[in-house]
């Protein structure tokens, strides 16, 4: 984590905004000169570590989904594990899990999405203003955990302007109708005179089952259904034959995938010339049910009574709550050290996993993250900031399946970033270093892990607005509590986990090439990449049954990752005052294991095409997605049919660009096909949805 997120809040400079669209404001009052807007403007135009692509205005919207993995995946690199409609975290270039952070406002969302898939993040994408997603070394701002990858949410929370208005006011709202979703989203700023900000939102989301294309089991888990109905047939069981056969050609919605998530938060700033000062305070609450694994009804063993145990054929829910408290301050002191800011987040969070009406297991976790960095003045081309981040968590588990024990995380990390400029060239460098905890008495386990990571990178301006760049960094992450520690059932992921205590201290090299720039209407970004790691830590079936469930284990091994991914958007035609741009998206990533195949749920290879008709007030777009089939799987994988996806949508501005009024109508999944993505762990019998009508208006007042 060696640099707050908050940096990334500016607006992006030339070369940064050659590899993404142009973002449209938010909020056309931020832009008059009279306010005060807090911004970290010092790195806004690093070329190397803060490339990103980034989600605003009327495409969030139109892309806005129940949870943030799903809203994002339109991104180039970009995949989700789509657990459910409830639970799905961002893929970014294949990796998942404890290698992708996701964050709100440069903190971390502070719940448990991280240790495993069907963990929801809480993170509203209602409530955001903006999204970022960083890849490559850029992560190494973030820490270890982000080897991977990291997505920062902003919202206005804590606020970082003063607005004109007595009251400023923006409203989103949206009905979908596969889920028969209904959403609506609030939030109001107000000064209170003397640079103080008071600021309430609100977000409320319910969804149904989803409707999807297709059948809902894949053609492996329809085969065995239905060779569970012979068998079931031959030995004279008619009923249960009857029911293998229906789940076999079960089409329609996804049982037990509804959703419910509400959330609320206040916050006040005091905003001065000099310096700002703020806190926030938020709630989030969400209620989602598991889609059941066929043939895994948790009967713990043929011979004992379903009633000893309590589990049977229940549906399983999950009861989500976070209290949250955040603190952000910025002073600046002039001098060598220009700035001085603050970033503190604490969350209270629970998760009840529901077996029918009876508790399961009780997840709960007390959080405490932060961060201090002295930002350097600007002198003659060079800058940087340096800094101390911390973060602890209080992890416990209660239940008959509580299959992590209860544990104590800590970590602190030291970390500069510096920049120099010289003329056309540009290099970056930076270092980490991370010390890390995790204690439980109940399983009597204490380690420590230091590690050591550091990034540098070379860029080159060829042209105005266009540039080429290399990268390499050198990364290093301490093993999580739950890789560690997990041994036993798993209710949600319907599968026995276990951890490996032994593990050491995984260590990748990374490198990246790249070109990106943009010029009249043009833009374009392509990016090969590579990770060699050395000891890398994976989970992956192995074949064998623990109290009726699949056992799922983690070792480490060397690992490659390899990749490319790309985006192009040209201008085509001007006709009938609309200017007619066609883009094109990819992505491909390989990974494989030493001596042991394929590293488990890597993306297939992705293009997704469009042709958008641009005007003030209206803009129109038709696209389509192709994933090609993905036959490189693991060991006990089962490989997933590849799917064309043919999307559409309508934005209309009444008042024009200038004016945050609009209304966005799309159609995702116009064909109704049957697709799964092959990151999620829930593949099988959790496929995607089907066609989505969807209406959203966006008011900003």
């Amino acid at each position: 984590m060696l640099l707050a997120t908050t940096i990334f809040a500016a607006a992006p400079a030339a070369a940064q905004d050659a590899a993404v669209p142009e973002a449209q404001n938010d909020d056309f009052h931020e832009q008059e000169p009279q306010d005060i807007i807090v911004t970290a403007d010092y790195v806004r135009d690093l070329s190397i570590l803060a490339g990103t692509q980034t989600l605003s205005g009327d495409e969030l919207v139109r892309d806005l989904r129940p949870q943030i993995g799903d809203t994002l995946t339109r991104l180039p690199g970009v995949s989700a594990t789509s657990f459910t409609a409830g639970a799905s975290r961002p893929v970014l270039r294949g990796f998942q899990g404890e290698r992708v952070r996701v964050l709100t406002d440069g903190i971390g969302s502070i719940d448990v999405s991280n240790t495993s898939a069907d963990h929801a993040v809480t993170i509203d994408p209602l409530t955001a203003e903006r999204i970022e997603v960083l890849h490559g070394p850029a992560v190494l701002l973030f820490g270890s955990q982000a080897i991977g990858g990291a997505v920062n949410v902003l919202d206005k929370r804590i606020p970082r302007r003063v607005p004109d208005e007595i009251l400023h006011t923006d409203i989103i709202a949206t009905y979908g109708s596969a889920a028969n979703e209904r959403s609506v989203g609030g939030a109001v700023d107000t000064p209170l005179g003397g640079g103080f900000v008071l600021h309430f939102d609100g977000s409320h989301r319910k969804t149904g089952d989803v409707e999807v294309g297709g059948y809902v089991l894949s053609q492996a888990l329809r085969a065995e259904q239905l060779d569970i109905a012979a068998e079931e047939e031959a030995e004279g069981h008619v009923g249960e034959a009857e029911e293998a056969r229906e789940l076999a050609s079960l089409k329609g919605r996804v049982p037990n995938s509804a959703t419910e998530t509400t959330t609320y938060a206040g916050g006040l700033s005091f905003i001065r010339d000099g310096g700002n000062i703020g806190f926030s305070v938020s709630r989030y609450e969400s209620d989602y049910g598991v889609p059941a694994r066929p043939g895994a009804e948790h009967a713990h063993g043929e011979e004992e009574p379903e009633e000893e145990h309590g589990h049977g054929e229940e549906d399983v829910t999950i009861g989500l709550r976070q209290t949250r408290a955040d603190l952000r301050a910025e002073v600046e002191t002039g001098g060598f050290i220009e700035k001085l800011r603050s970033r503190i987040g604490f969350a209270d969070y629970s998760h009840t996993e529901f077996e029918g009406g009876e508790v399961g297991t009780v997840f709960r976790t007390q959080g405490l993250e932060g961060r201090l960095e002295a930002v350097q003045a600007d002198r003659g081309g060079w800058r940087g900031v340096t800094g101390v981040q911390f973060f602890n968590r209080d992890f416990a588990a209660i239940g008959a399946e509580a299959f992590v024990p209860e544990n104590l995380t800590s970590h602190i990390g030291l970390f500069t970033l510096q920049e120099i400029t010289l003329g056309r060239w540009g290099l970056e460098g930076a270092l980490r270093y991370e010390h890390s905890d995790i204690v439980s008495r109940p399983a009597g386990f204490d380690r420590d892990f230091t590690s050591f990571s550091a990034a540098a990178g070379l860029s080159y301006d060829i042209a105005p607005q266009m540039v080429a760049g290399m990268s390499l960094s050198r990364a290093e992450r301490s093993p999580s509590a739950e890789e560690l520690l997990s041994n036993g059932p798993h209710i949600a992921t319907q599968a026995f986990e276990v951890g490996n205590p032994d593990l050491k201290t995984e260590k990748s090299w990374g490198g990246e090439l790249y070109l990106r720039g943009q010029s009249r209407g043009y833009r374009f970004g392509v990016s090969v990449f590579g990770n060699r790691f050395d000891d890398y830590i994976f989970e992956a079936a192995t074949g064998d049954e623990e109290d009726g469930l699949p056992v799922f284990a983690y070792d480490q091994k060397d690992a490659t990752y390899y990749g490319v991914e790309g985006e192009l958007s040209a201008p085509v035609a001007e006709m009938g005052g609309f200017r007619f741009v066609a883009d094109v998206v990819g992505d491909y990533v390989r990974a494989t294991i030493k001596d042991g195949g394929n590293v488990p749920r890597i993306p297939p290879l992705r293009l997704l095409g469009g042709i958008e008709a641009q005007s003030e007030k209206i803009d129109g777009r038709v696209e389509v997605e192709w994933t090609a089939d993905q036959a490189k799987v693991a060991a006990y994988e089962t490989m997933t049919e590849g799917f064309t996806m043919v999307n559409a949508s309508l934005a209309w501005r009444p008042w024009g660009r200038d004016r945050n009024v609009s209304l966005v109508l799309s159609a995702s999944n116009i064909f109704d096909v049957e697709a799964r993505r092959h990151a999620s762990f829930t593949k099988d019998y959790v496929p995607l949805a089907g066609r989505d009508l969807r209406a959203s208006v966006r008011l900003s007042f």
